[in-house]
């Protein structure tokens, strides 16, 4: 299989709270990450996409056709959003950078097949920080 990888950067707000525990434990499993007025990430988006080959034009799929995918149903979404209050699937999940490749993931593999004939999604990296990042694969 061969792969493609495009990068795409977005900005974006979230307060990392679960309403699932207390405030003492919010604040220690999440430090200032649960500040109460959130904080903002200017994050990457590596999306990764494997099949084939096309003989007639030598490409896994088209580049521009997989940009305007990814903005039209993941970039548009998320960003200048703030997490929490403007994307749906936060209101009960927690949008920590694992959870937001996931929701990422679905967002994608929601149409994927009728646009990509024959390629796969095969990874989602969310870089959320230099120091943190979260890669999911479909293997």
């Amino acid at each position: 299989m061969t792969t493609l990888t495009r990068r795409y950067r977005f900005a974006s707000s979230h307060r990392l709270h679960s309403p699932k525990l207390s405030e003492e434990e919010n604040c220690q499993t999440y430090g200032k990450c649960n500040n109460p007025w959130g904080h903002g990430h200017d994050y990457v988006l590596e999306v990764t996409v494997g099949g084939p080959v096309h003989p007639g034009t030598g490409r896994v799929v088209s580049p521009a056709l997989l940009d305007g995918y990814v903005r039209e149903n993941v970039l548009e979404a998320f960003d200048h959003r703030d997490m929490n209050r403007d994307i749906a699937a936060f209101a009960e999940r927690v949008p920590t950078a694992e959870n937001i490749a996931a929701v990422i993931r679905q967002m994608l593999e929601r149409g994927w097949s009728s646009v990509f004939n024959g390629a796969v999604l095969h990874r989602i990296r969310i870089e959320e920080t230099r120091r943190n990042s979260v890669e999911l694969r479909n293997e």
